[in-house]
């Protein structure tokens, strides 16, 4: 039989992604039971859902970044959100993860806002929609419960006079042709997202080159964002930095069985958005896809297929909140003891609770958001190589 073919870019996701295959495309490596034991162990004995549920399942150089850590030598963690529009709760996913992180390890986090990035490419965003959704959806990131004292935000058009000297290091390094190969740019692509890669790597390297320290980076991000890390990597080493080690999950199912939960299309019914209405999420909820079967009768006898399901998916990436709750959810959802009605009314309360708290926290946030930018670079910010 062929395999079916799919395209996975950060600009684009087509197809039915066959994660393995995509990781073997990719030449990442898999996050195996060794290296999540690992983990464990350094966090104090315990995992993220996001990890032990498989959500996250390939990485570049986390052991290495574990070694360093080991030796004295802490990692940062960078992340990032290009705003146009509201946050769902898959966008959350690389932000639960560093939070985690940032807690268990004690390191210092990076969030960049590349409102830049979306202006170029959406041609119906004004800067001043950028900016907005910038600042709404940076609220809504902190709110996950970064600690204040150690994360700091890059807002691409507000941080520019931090960014540009090293972006032009970084810039000179990086040859259209490797730009257009990676991403596949067509001749009629502005030069703003060209020179877009330039801007993404500077907080990979940020730390290293105020301090003149050569210090980890680790990056939580979707499998879809690799290309722009790999071109990174590429060039790391040759301005005297270390390659930046990234963790790649999955993408999110929609809610409504599509492949991928994105924004596109229908897209008020396909995910649940960080600002639905208890009525919406409700709504949403009670029409989403699931691997039930056609009678309540077949349900009970044959058990449902909890894998396709997109109300499984949301209790495996964000709503189950132990491991044994998810796993007699999964079990009772495959012996046909627990019907989707029941399990859809169950998530309903569930998500209504996560967003009540939500709002609670992201209202707090707005507050203090203003004050994590980085508006200039220190004084001697990068006046030499980092030592090795």
């Amino acid at each position: 039989m062929a395999k079916e073919e799919f395209t996975v870019t950060p600009y684009e996701v087509k197809g039915r992604v066959d994660y393995v295959r995509l990781r073997e495309l990719f030449g990442t490596q898999e996050l195996d039971a060794l290296l999540l034991e690992r983990l464990r162990t350094m966090a104090g004995g315990e995992l993220h859902p996001l990890l032990s549920r498989g959500i996250y399942y390939s990485h570049r150089d986390l052991g290495w970044t574990l070694d360093q850590y080991a030796k004295g030598n802490p990692f940062f963690l960078y992340s990032g959100r290009g705003p146009s529009g509201p946050l769902h709760t898959s966008h959350l996913v690389p932000f639960d993860l560093c939070r985690w992180l940032q807690e268990k390890f004690g390191v210092p986090m990076y969030i960049q806002i590349t409102d830049d990035e979306k202006f170029w490419f959406r041609p119906h965003l004004t800067r001043a929609e950028t900016r907005k959704w910038g600042m709404e959806n940076l609220a809504d990131i902190l709110a996950v419960g970064f600690d204040p004292k150690n994360t700091h935000v890059f807002f691409d058009t507000r941080s520019i006079g931090a960014m540009y000297s090293l972006a032009v290091d970084v810039g000179k390094k990086i040859p259209y042709s490797t730009v257009k190969a990676v991403f596949g740019f067509p001749p009629s692509t502005n030069i703003g997202l060209v020179f877009y890669t330039a801007l993404q790597t500077v907080p990979a390297f940020y730390p290293s080159w105020v301090s003149g320290r050569r210090t980890p980076c680790l990056i939580p991000c979707g499998i879809d964002q690799d290309p722009h890390f790999r071109v990174t990597r590429d060039i790391a080493e040759g301005l005297g930095y270390p390659k930046p080690a990234l963790v790649h999950s999955q993408m999110l199912p929609g809610l409504l069985g599509e492949r991928v939960m994105s924004t596109t299309g229908e897209q008020k019914d396909n995910a649940l958005f960080l600002n639905d209405s208890p009525k919406e999420v409700e709504r949403k909820l009670r029409k989403a896809f699931t691997g039930g079967r056609a009678t309540v009768e077949e349900q009970r006898r044959l058990g449902a297929t909890p894998e396709v399901c997109s109300v499984w998916a949301a209790w495996r990436s964000k709503f189950a909140k132990s491991e044994a709750e998810f796993t007699q959810i999964t079990a009772d959802c495959r012996s046909g003891a627990l019907l989707c009605g029941d399990c859809k009314a169950n998530l309903i309360d569930r998500v209504h609770g996560f967003l009540d708290d939500h709002a609670k926290r992201r209202e707090q946030a707005m507050g203090w958001a203003e004050s994590l930018i980085i508006e200039r670079a220190p004084a001697g910010a990068g006046g030499s190589a980092p030592a090795p």
